[in-house]
């Protein structure tokens, strides 16, 4: 008996390649933790807003800002984190590229804020990291 041209034969990999079941787990996971380092820096930009003496003052560096400035920086960036990775749960696909860019973008920004909240800011760092790696290495099945 010979199978179908349409049915998939599961001894041969996909046209989009083996993909690592850490990949395939990993997408869901990304989306999760892109809302919540979005809600971690709506807090960090709230913080910097309302109050300059939240964060330590740097006298000497290169990426000096005021706290408030970096504030709105934060808050805008994890507003658009937050409904990014809301995207990425739903499955959109033009979150898949925004998440990858935004994290990117999100990675450069808490290494620029290193200084201020080392702890916080490295955190973020892995977070972004992650999703990063998770949102590249998940191949989608092609539409047959």
């Amino acid at each position: 008996m010979t199978r179908p041209a349409s049915a998939p034969n599961p001894s041969q990999p996909s046209a989009s390649g083996p993909e690592s079941p850490w990949a395939a787990s990993g997408v869901m996971f990304a989306g999760v933790l892109l809302l919540v380092d979005g809600i971690l820096a709506v807090v960090k930009g709230i913080a910097g807003i309302a109050s300059d003496e939240v964060y330590t003052r740097i006298n000497d560096y290169t990426f000096k800002f005021d706290i408030t400035a970096w504030g709105w920086i934060h808050l805008i960036i994890g507003v658009i984190l937050v409904l990014v990775g809301r995207g990425i749960l739903k499955g959109a696909a033009w979150a898949w590229g925004v998440g990858i860019g935004l994290a990117a973008l999100n990675l450069v920004a808490n290494f620029i804020w290193l200084p201020y909240q080392p702890v916080w800011a490295v955190i973020s760092i892995a977070i972004d990291t992650f999703v990063i790696w998770a949102l590249c290495a998940h191949r989608a099945k092609p539409v047959v």
